[in-house]
């Protein structure tokens, strides 16, 4: 079934991509979730006038974005972990402790989906790449430090 995506979905495609999934995916989850259209010639027809308001509501964020981003490469984070005596910590530092931190410690709250970051398992300084915008990505520098 050839279905035009309404969000970034790993694995398929890309916001406002046509792309051909199964059936039954597309009937009982990504449709009923919002997540997609059925491509007829309707939908088809309206698809770019859905691009061409993305594009405008993107453009509108961009300098929204740049500020963001100046702030995140200016920051040193500080994210606390349970370690043993050799530095390395119990469990992970994940994009969800990140987007936390970014929250409580710089103010700036950032959707977890669009942090990557490294795999942590040892006590140091990393740093992840933060993608606000297509044109907008941002390095944020954070220590894993003992609790």
């Amino acid at each position: 079934m050839n279905i035009i995506l309404l969000q970034n979905i790993d694995k398929v495609g890309g916001k406002f991509e046509v792309v051909s999934v199964k059936n039954g995916y597309a009937r009982n989850y990504l449709i009923p979730q919002k997540k997609a259209l059925i491509a007829n010639d309707t939908n088809m027809r309206r698809l770019e006038d859905y691009r061409r308001r993305e594009a405008a509501r993107l453009a509108k964020s961009l300098d929204e974005y740049k500020v963001i981003a100046a702030k995140l490469n200016d920051s040193l984070l500080k994210i606390g972990a349970k370690a043993g005596t050799s530095g390395k910590i119990f469990g992970s530092v994940t994009n969800i402790q990140l987007a936390q931190a970014l929250l409580d410690q710089l103010e700036v709250e950032v959707d977890r989906k669009i942090i990557d970051i490294p795999e942590v398992k040892t006590l140091g300084t990393y740093t992840a790449t933060v993608n606000l915008h297509p044109e907008v990505e941002s390095t944020i520098k954070f220590e894993v430090v003992e609790e």
